[in-house]
Parts: C-alpha cells; structure tokens; sequence
C-alpha cells in the first residue's frame, strides 16, 4: 500500500475553483491511500503543528504540494508550513534525512495564461525558470522531484468571469487532477516489490 500526502497550500481552497477542484478529484484508489492536509484549515493563524506534520511526512511515500503560483512563488502559508516543518535535524543537516528518498510533485496552477510565462512577456520567464528554489529545497532535504504539474490561465472571478470560463477552468482542472494521479499511480507501480 502506498500512502499519498498532499499538502494544500491554498489560502482559501473553498473559494478556489481550480485548486478545490483538483484536491477533490484526488482520492484513493486500490492500493494507495490519498491524506490530505488543507493548511488553510488547519493553521488559519499561521501557527504550523510541527510535530504532526512532520509526522505525517514521515509516513507518506509521495509527497504533492498543491497550490496557485502567487507571485511568483508559494502562497504564504505554504512557505510559512516549509521554513517550520523542513527544519534542520529533520529534513536537512545533521540527522535530517527524514525525507530522503521521498518522491516530492509540485502540482500548481497559475492565474496567467501560458503565452504570457515568456521572455518579453508580462511575466518574463518561463513558469520552469520560477523553480530553482523548490528545486534546490528538494534537494537539500533528499528528495527525488518530480516533474512539476501546472496549468496556466486557471483564473475564475466569480461575477466577472462567464459561465463558458467556469467550465473551461472545471474542464482543465479534472485533467490536471488526472495528471497528477497518473504522476503518482506510475510512481507507486515502480516502487512494487517484484
């Protein structure tokens, strides 16, 4: 049995149209177990319960960071539950090889459309030049990363944005959530003793 520990970065994941969408597509199936952590819920005051996460780290197999790319980065609490949880001793440094060896996905979504992910654009950069630092925390702490799940241009203001739009972010974001959970299935299936 392989467990999935997906950790939802969202801010406010009930108001999310593609983040929640693609957090309740993600389920168990025979022989994997899916945990999710909703941050949001758990820590609104931003006061991260160390030893339960890391906990629930431990027990995990793979790893997914869900969340919307604000910024140019990870939502706040998402950071905040990082610089807490994957401390020294425990993810990194003397004795923290808690997490090695862990398969660690960054599934996102960002707001922007793909085109404008682009040198002379309005972002500039390509969404893969954003990534060195997650990179390099997956890195540091042992774990074998993935190849990030993202999709652009999943904004959805209710009130502002049509009917039409909302189907379309619902449409994209099943098949991300599908992505994701091919993602995973291919790497519990490597991991079955033979």
């Amino acid at each position: 049995m392989s467990k999935i520990l997906i950790i939802s970065g969202h801010p406010d994941v009930e108001h999310s149209l593609a983040n929640r969408t693609i957090l309740n597509e993600l389920a168990d199936e025979p022989n994997i177990t899916v945990e999710k952590r909703y941050l949001d819920k758990l820590y609104p005051d931003f006061h991260v319960d160390v030893a339960t996460e890391q906990a629930a780290l431990v027990e995990a197999d793979i790893i997914v960071w869900q969340f919307p790319f604000h910024w140019y980065a990870l939502p706040a609490l998402l950071k905040k539950w990082i610089d807490d949880v994957l401390v020294f001793g425990f993810a990194h440094g003397t004795g923290g090889d808690k997490l090695h060896g862990k398969k660690l996905i960054l599934s996102f979504t960002t707001g922007a459309p793909e085109n404008a992910y682009a040198h002379g654009q309005p972002m500039n950069f390509t969404v893969e030049e954003f990534l060195p630092p997650l990179r390099q925390t997956a890195m540091l702490c042992g774990m074998d990363l993935q190849d990030a799940v993202y999709s652009t241009g999943m904004m959805f203001i209710p009130g502002v944005s049509s009917a039409t739009d909302r189907t379309n972010v619902v449409t994209r974001a099943l098949h991300h959530a599908e992505r994701v959970a091919a993602l995973y299935r291919s790497l519990c299936v490597k991991r079955q003793p033979t």
